[in-house]
């Protein structure tokens, strides 16, 4: 089966907004197509899963993203960014699947997927 990862990484709201919509517009259609698909964060998007601070795309950002997981789709962040913003156990509690980044994205090759970044 083929594989799509969306590598949600800036943390402007554009990017926030685009990249989650993204990843549900594909998770429509991905089975169907026989395509599966990944959610990756990292940088500022990931510290969006964190720090919400009030913000309504940061907030309409984290629903997209426990809707995904709801529905599914595995969802990554880093490990080490999650540990060193003392954001490890949060995320692991969310359904959010940690990892090194390092080690997900040559995962991401050893799978020869898709990623397209956002």
């Amino acid at each position: 089966m083929v594989k799509v990862v969306i590598h949600l990484f800036h943390g402007d709201p554009d990017s926030l907004s685009a990249g989650s919509h993204v990843a549900e517009r594909i998770r429509q259609v991905a089975g169907e197509q026989g395509a599966e698909l990944e959610v990756y964060c990292f940088g500022p998007a990931q510290d969006a899963l964190i720090a919400i601070d009030g913000d309504p795309v940061k907030a309409a950002y984290n629903t997209q993203i426990d809707e995904l997981i709801a529905a599914g789709v595995p969802v990554g962040a880093c490990l080490n960014a999650a540990q060193a913003a003392g954001a490890e156990q949060t995320l692991s509690d969310r359904g959010i699947n940690l990892q090194y980044a390092r080690d997900a994205f040559v995962r991401f090759v050893l799978e020869g997927a898709t990623v397209i970044g956002f």
